[in-house]
């Protein structure tokens, strides 16, 4: 295990900047994700940690040593691409062999070791014999997974290896992931656009925007408190709405285009323009005239979508378009109007 410290880290490639500045440190035995949209330069960062990529301007380093200028092979380093890379004509124990080999590790008996110990902690000692094209797609992820840890680097990189996987697969993989950090403790730095992986999986997320860190923090603390508007759209993909702050018989409210209002609660709310966040599994849809949303504003249903044990629906507030996430009962057609309750404590307000 060791610590990564990567300050004020630039990236440029020709006149195109793609980092501006980054500064983050990875604790020893913790689990970071980098989230963000393609292109925000995430992977560009976790190249650079690898040494794959050379930084334009700062400083990285791994267990307080520099190694900004060290190649991959000297950074006790370990990653796992998008592409398993594995290598067809060699078995299952050959592949994860495979670094010990080109790094001269140990004896022919001390790799053999080394080798079975991988394959047993991600459970495939039964496979060592096999080709990888007698793998399913999961268990060739645990192959490249075990070639990762077998060489017992210092932090191990993950550059999106789930997403080849099929949405069931994922989700097995999640746990397994899970508990292999749980028995190695190795620091991991973990590159994903997917939310729900970042969410699971991570000790700290760091949202990354076009460069630069847009928000970092606990997986429930970042999702449940987002800081800015994009982060707000990105985590939970919340609706985010224009409003007028006012008040109203002494009520802080958020007034839409159209006139109707949402409850704020208690709270220094500034009046003015802003905007407000409302997370789609946070808008709950009723019939109009039920007591459980008398004063919610109301809406008239445009399209709804089933999700199996889910209902995702498009519903127009004047002419703010809005998208719930619900349960499946009470299910509304399109053309129904509805009314919208929304936990006042559940709204956040955006300046703006």
């Amino acid at each position: 295990m060791a610590e990564v410290r990567l300050a004020d880290i630039r990236k440029s490639f020709g006149r195109t900047e793609i980092l501006h500045g980054l500064t983050l440190t990875v604790a020893s035995g913790e689990f970071v994700s980098l989230l963000g949209a393609s292109g925000c330069g995430k992977t560009t960062l976790l190249r650079i940690v690898a040494g794959l990529e050379t930084v334009t301007t700062g400083r990285v380093e791994i267990a307080g040593a520099d190694v900004t200028a060290l190649p991959p092979e000297r950074r006790d380093i370990a990653m796992m691409f998008q592409s398993y890379a594995l290598l067809p004509h060699l078995s299952v124990a050959e592949n994860v062999r495979f670094p010990l080999r080109m790094r001269g590790l140990g004896s022919r008996d001390e790799q053999a070791a080394r080798v079975a110990e991988a394959l047993e902690t991600v459970q495939l000692a039964p496979f060592a014999g096999r080709r990888p094209r007698q793998l399913s797609g999961g268990q060739q992820q645990r192959v490249a997974l075990a070639r990762a840890i077998v060489s017992r680097p210092k932090v191990l990189l993950l550059d999106e290896p789930l997403s080849n996987l099929d949405a069931r697969l994922r989700q097995d993989m999640h746990v397994e992931l899970i508990e292999l950090h749980r028995r190695l403790g190795l620091t991991t730095i973990f590159v994903t656009h997917d939310q729900e992986e970042a969410l699971s999986l991570s000790d700290r997320i760091v949202l990354i925007n076009a460069g630069q860190i847009e928000q970092e923090g606990a997986p429930a603390a970042i999702y449940d408190r987002p800081a800015t508007a994009f982060a707000s759209a990105f985590l939970g993909a919340a609706n985010l709405v224009p409003v007028r702050i006012e008040r109203r018989a002494g009520e802080a409210v958020a007034v839409f285009a159209d006139g109707q209002a949402l409850a704020l609660g208690p709270g220094a709310w500034p009046e003015g323009a802003a905007t407000v966040a409302l997370r789609q599994e946070e808008i709950a849809l009723h019939a109009v005239g039920d007591l459980a949303a008398a004063g919610g504003p109301r809406a008239r249903v445009r399209t709804r979508v089933f999700l199996g044990a889910r209902c995702r629906y498009v519903v127009a507030l004047g002419d703010v378009t809005l998208r719930a996430l619900t349960g499946n009962e009470p299910a509304f057609a399109a053309g129904a109007e509805v009314s919208l309750r929304i936990p006042e404590g559940r709204i956040r307000v955006l300046p703006g």
